[in-house]
């Protein structure tokens, strides 16, 4: 299905009710996806972005139903990854000579990702594509997410199409911020950011000043997943300044997996500890055996700090816990405070080898850690109640 975004702009993507992993089994979409494309017809039409490769047919099929192909004078390319630019060996099939504009290091990934010479048309900072009386202004985003990113803006109409940026994984019927569950969307929203985004948040500090700098008015934020900011669009750009900005809620985080429920004791009696000593934090408890691993970095980005929970297997930790600390050191979070924990029969590496790893992502370790032999008895329960009570104290 088409419809109007506004005026001569139209959307023509393709809504995924039924993804479930992005990324390849990367990143969960408990609420689906879509993939944004849109056509604007001035003097000049214009399509910004395509669909994914296995919607490819359908979104060409549906496009020549809306408009003879032939009309398409530029094709805008803002991010070359397949789950954007997947339609396009389909499309340039059927119009192999229309010019796709695209930053320089867009065309390296798209001739890298399908091997096409097409006829491309590098743009920078500041380029402009007339439509008519309308234009399309350029802007290079790189690492946002990736090195050829690019925002599209379009005078008169006063609209950004964003791409990756201030979008999230959010499949709806109602495609406008201001006709869905607004916390569905913020849940969704900070979880793309906290799991895509985080580690280049020093870069959209600086690509959001520069866009504010140019001054353009905004009415709306086309992107290129999920829903479209038409309602105060202002909104979202002031979030991700929120988040790019060493972003901390007043929570403590326990995460952790279990071999035989001793760890789990720990944990829950930990946390019982920090609750009596601080009131007023908030604090939750994952079990990364059980726990979708995208949700838990939501939760640690959320976090002023964590506290990470392993037994000693084979002198290291389980796979639970090493598998979210390599998902870690990637992001690059800052700022945030930790400790570890956990139990042990006989060896009890666990614990040193957790903090070193904690230390190794970033994480200001505060303590030596807990570590107790088997299961908890009363006597070392206390004692996880009273490291609670000293670790909130520590990261207060």
């Amino acid at each position: 299905m088409a419809f109007t975004v506004k005026n001569n702009i139209s959307w023509v993507g393709k809504i995924d009710w039924e993804l479930r992993k992005f990324h390849g089994d990367e990143y969960s979409t408990h609420r689906g996806s879509s993939y944004n494309s849109y056509l604007i017809r001035e003097e000049k039409v214009a399509l910004i972005d395509t669909v994914w490769g296995p919607f490819a047919g359908e979104f060409v099929e549906n496009l020549a139903r809306e408009i003879d192909l032939r009309q398409i004078d530029y094709v805008i390319a803002n991010h070359a990854e397949s789950d954007h630019s997947g339609a396009l060996p389909l499309l340039l099939r059927e119009i192999p000579d229309v010019p796709v504009y695209c930053t320089k290091n867009g065309v390296k990934s798209l001739q890298g990702l399908y091997h096409r010479d097409w006829n491309f048309q590098v743009v920078k900072t500041g380029d402009r594509l007339s439509l008519g009386d309308k234009e399309l202004i350029f802007v290079e985003a790189p690492m946002l997410h990736w090195p050829d990113s690019m925002f599209s803006y379009l005078t008169g109409d006063e609209v950004l199409f964003s791409n990756d940026a201030f979008g999230q994984h959010y499949a709806s019927e109602f495609m406008f911020n201001d006709r869905v569950d607004q916390a569905e969307l913020l849940a969704e929203c900070i979880k793309y950011y906290a799991n895509i985004l985080t580690p280049f948040s020093p870069m959209v500090l600086r690509k959001i000043g520069e866009v504010l700098d140019l001054k353009l008015p905004l009415d709306m934020i086309c992107t290129s997943h999920g829903i479209i900011w038409r309602d105060n669009p202002a909104q979202i750009v002031e979030k991700y300044l929120q988040w790019a900005d060493n972003y901390q809620e007043n929570q403590i985080t326990l995460l952790y997996d279990t071999m035989w429920e001793s760890t789990r004791v720990m944990a829950e009696q930990i946390a019982q500890g920090i609750r009596q000593a601080d009131a007023q934090v908030t604090v939750k408890l994952y079990n990364l055996a059980k726990t979708d691993k995208n949700d838990a970095i939501t939760e640690i980005f959320r976090s002023k700090a964590i506290l990470l929970g392993s037994p000693t297997v084979n002198n290291g930790i389980l796979v639970s816990v090493a598998a979210l600390l390599e998902e870690m050191k990637g992001l690059k979070f800052r700022m945030k405070k930790a400790g570890a924990f956990g139990s042990y029969g006989w060896s009890g590496e666990a614990v040193k080898n957790l903090s070193d790893r904690l230390a190794d992502c970033g994480f200001a370790v505060v303590d030596q850690g807990l570590r107790l032999t088997w299961a908890p008895d009363e006597d070392g329960m206390q004692l996880c109640r009273t490291y609670g009570a000293e670790f909130a104290e520590r990261v207060r």
